[in-house]
């Protein structure tokens, strides 16, 4: 691990223009065989979840899969009054027959009216299976344009799970392009400000982007052992833009103190060898660190946790790649470069000035010049900037109050997690920019019946199939008087007469209150006391609620298993990466902490009304269920970025023989410039995701921007140096390597010490 990255830094510097263009075939390559090949996108029996997957299991095996369904939908044209009936029926017979004609309608049903005569629908089921509905949906929409061409004096349109995807996909696709034009252009400007170099600035973005690129390649190819949910490419552009920025600027930060601090004794090639030797080994460990913790998803057991941790796996393992073989050879082409530069500018001025040659060589010394790397002016020194000493002061003086009035602030922010409600975000979620719900909302309007549906299904022997659909049509007898259901009523039976499949209406969208008690009380007490009763039959309910309350379910019952696995890891990683059972403790509960304060946070701006304006956003009372989850272990990986990088500078001044008080100081105040760098740019990707309209995505983006926010400036420089202040040389236990170093420092300091006390007796004598 030490070796390695020193290793691979040697040959790229020493072999530059190879590895750049190792570099750029490797990523072309990736991306194209990921395209040759083509990516795997996960069906709908990957998404089957609880009770309500097992439910749908059934009844594919009858021949009765969920099938893509459009809707038709005919009322008046705003402003155009009641809805006339003659021409409805035959804008609703135009529909028909041209839906019929198309290949990718399986059937059209009859007309329906709306029961107070101001709509009337027709619904189109289309080949395929369901998730294929939103490829094929184009001619469909194209003919109900037709017919509303054809009828100006209706309104004529179309929606459905398909049409509805298929404007998802759409206002994702604009809203990742808008992120994008913001995130690019803010980093690139933050890159500047800590740089001051148009070329050492546009060296962490050309890495970040082609690493997406070969990420997104080899997630193609990843796809077919573990299926893409179609969140792969926005996780990709998501972590690898943070992760590349940061891995990069962790390694030129350092690769110009070193620069800075040989001043000038040493070549290019030499100083980024050196640079390899600290960061890069921390650039190993943090990607490792962020791809472990990631790997902790697979333990969800769900297709869209998969996805999201083979992207994160992926883009990070690649932007680790990137910072350890071509970012080498960009420095040590960039140092040469400028030592030329440096060497041309003082050639000049001796031939304009020879009676000055020696003032000029002193003032223009090549190599120093090559530190700014063509910024016009010397990399300062490392150390603690003007806001970092003045925070750090406290903290050093006072590190027990410090840390106790933190620590309180965060579980402050954190106490609003225990009102914490997780839903899983449905169809009504979505944002009225699409056009599509727009039509949904107008389609419940009519038809409230269509809001969502209960669907019983039953497998039993043959021989027992008018036993199973009597006790089927007894529990839609006893369901009829009930107001949470609409009282309609359809039983089907697959050829076979193995799988039944009773389908009840409910007129409340799937997060009410009625729509959820009704599904407990159909599966606790309807199905128990009818089909439950029939010998050797087996029963599930599924349908719109049953997915929408099965989903939440099951990550509750996972969550404890990742949780405990991630601290776990964390745990290992750290006592692997710094040989201390502490500061594997340490870095357990801080991440905690952060974790928790962020979903605090979370809680009270999307589970309340108040900021709904500020962020654009309507609040559902609640936070997605896949938020948490992705949250925590995707910043456990984040913040390891931090802590090694951080406890990496502190435990490399206590190995040199540096008092740990000093370390701590100082190790925090030479990497305090660069973590609130990193946390700048991570915070800006992940603020871009807030502005998505995806409710989700927003929630995602924003606990990130938060977490990372905390994590930088208050989890590392306030509470992780106030608690290692406290716990002294306690922070390295078990290791001695740290006290091996102090003795070695001393021993060595002894003849020194001697030396300097006897030097000015024998210069008196003499």
């Amino acid at each position: 691990m030490t070796n390695l990255p020193v290793r691979m830094a040697r040959w790229s510097a020493g072999n530059p223009w190879r590895a750049i263009v190792g570099w750029f075939l490797f990523v072309a390559l990736c991306l194209g065989a990921g395209i040759a090949v083509g990516g795997n996108p996960a069906t709908t029996e990957d998404f089957r979840i609880g009770e309500a997957g097992r439910a749908e299991a059934l009844a594919a095996e009858g021949g009765m899969r969920q099938r893509p369904l459009e809707r038709v939908l005919i009322s008046a044209a705003p402003g155009t009054g009641r809805l006339d009936a003659a021409e409805a029926d035959a804008a609703a017979r135009d529909i028909a027959d041209r839906m019929r004609s198309l290949p990718e309608v399986l059937s059209v049903a009859p007309a329906v009216r709306a029961a107070d005569g101001t709509a009337v629908r027709v619904d189109v089921t289309m080949e395929g299976a369901e998730l294929d509905g939103k490829k094929h949906v184009d001619p469909l929409l194209a003919q109900t344009a037709e017919v509303q061409a054809a009828h100006p004096g209706l309104r004529v349109e179309e929606v459905g799970s398909p049409s509805i995807g298929k404007g998802v996909e759409k206002l994702r696709g604009d809203d990742l392009a808008r992120t994008e034009m913001i995130a690019l252009p803010v980093t690139l400007i933050t890159l500047l400000f800590v740089f001051r170099s148009v070329s050492m600035a546009l060296v962490p973005m050309l890495l970040a982007l082609s690493s997406i690129a070969g990420a997104v390649g080899l997630s193609m190819l990843a796809s077919h052992v573990f299926p893409d949910a179609g969140v792969g490419t926005n996780v990709i552009l998501l972590i690898g833009l943070a992760v590349g920025v940061d891995y990069t600027l962790f390694y030129l930060k350092r690769e110009r103190e070193e620069r800075a601090r040989a001043g000038g004794r040493l070549t290019p090639q030499a100083v980024v060898e050196l640079a390899a030797a600290t960061s890069g080994r921390a650039v190993v460990l943090s990607g490792l660190a962020v791809a472990v913790s990631s790997a902790t998803l697979y333990l969800a057991d769900d297709v869209i946790f998969s996805s999201i941790a083979t992207g994160a796996i992926v883009v990070t393992l690649v932007a680790v790649v990137s910072s350890l073989t071509v970012l080498p050879a960009l420095l040590a082409k960039l140092g040469e470069r400028a030592e030329r530069r440096a060497a041309r500018k003082a050639n000049s001025a001796r031939k304009v000035n020879p009676a000055r040659k020696a003032n000029s060589a002193r003032k223009v010394n090549p190599a120093r010049k090559a530190s700014s790397f063509g910024a016009g002016r010397a990399t300062p020194a490392s150390g603690a900037g003007r806001f970092t000493r003045a925070v750090l002061r406290p903290v050093s003086r006072y590190p027990g109050a410090t840390l106790i009035v933190s620590v309180v602030a965060m579980l402050a922010l954190a106490a609003p997690l225990l009102g914490l409600r997780l839903t899983d975000m449905g169809r009504e979620t979505h944002s009225r920019a699409i056009g599509a719900m727009q039509t949904y909302d107008r389609l419940n309007a009519a038809f409230p019946e269509l809001k969502a549906m209960h669907q019983v299904v039953v497998r039993a022997d043959a021989g027992r199939a008018d036993e199973v659909a009597g006790a089927l049509r007894e529990l839609a007898r006893n369901v009829k008087d009930d107001p949470r259901l609409g009282g309609t009523a359809v039983l089907r039976t697959s050829p076979d007469g193995r799988i039944s499949m009773l389908e009840l209406s409910v007129p409340h969208h799937v997060s009410t209150e009625a729509a959820q008690s009704s599904l407990r009380q159909l599966r606790e007490e309807y199905v128990p006391a009818t089909v439950g009763g029939v010998p050797g039959a087996e029963t599930a309910v599924t349908g719109d609620v049953a997915r929408y309350a099965d989903y939440p379910e099951h990550q509750k019952q996972k969550l404890p298993l990742i949780i405990g696995a991630l601290l776990l890891v964390t745990f290992a990683m750290t006592v692997w990466a710094f040989r201390s059972v502490v500061l594997g403790l340490v870095g357990v509960v801080l991440n905690l902490l952060s974790a928790g304060a962020s979903l605090g946070v979370l809680v009270v701006v999307f589970q309340g009304s108040w900021a709904e304006g500020l962020l654009v956003f309507e609040s559902t009372g609640s936070i997605g269920s896949r938020v948490p989850l992705f949250l925590f272990v995707i910043l456990f990986g984040l913040s390891m970025d931090y802590q090694v990088f951080v406890i990496s500078r502190i435990r490399e001044a206590a190995l040199s023989g540096v008092p740990t008080r000093r370390a701590v100081l100082d190790g925090i105040g030479s990497s305090a410039g660069v973590v609130t760098s990193a946390a700048v740019v991570m915070v800006t990707v992940f603020a871009s995701f807030a502005a998505l309209h995806l409710i989700e995505m927003k929630q995602i983006g924003f606990s990130l921007a938060v977490a990372v926010l905390l994590d930088a400036f208050v989890i590392r420089i306030l509470i992780l140096p106030s608690l290692m202040l406290l716990l002294g040389e306690a922070n390295w236990w078990p290791s001695r390597g740290v006290g091996r170093a102090r003795r070695r420092t001393a021993s060595e300091a002894g003849p020194l010490r001697e030396a300097g006390r006897t030097t000015p007796k024998s210069t008196l004598t003499t």
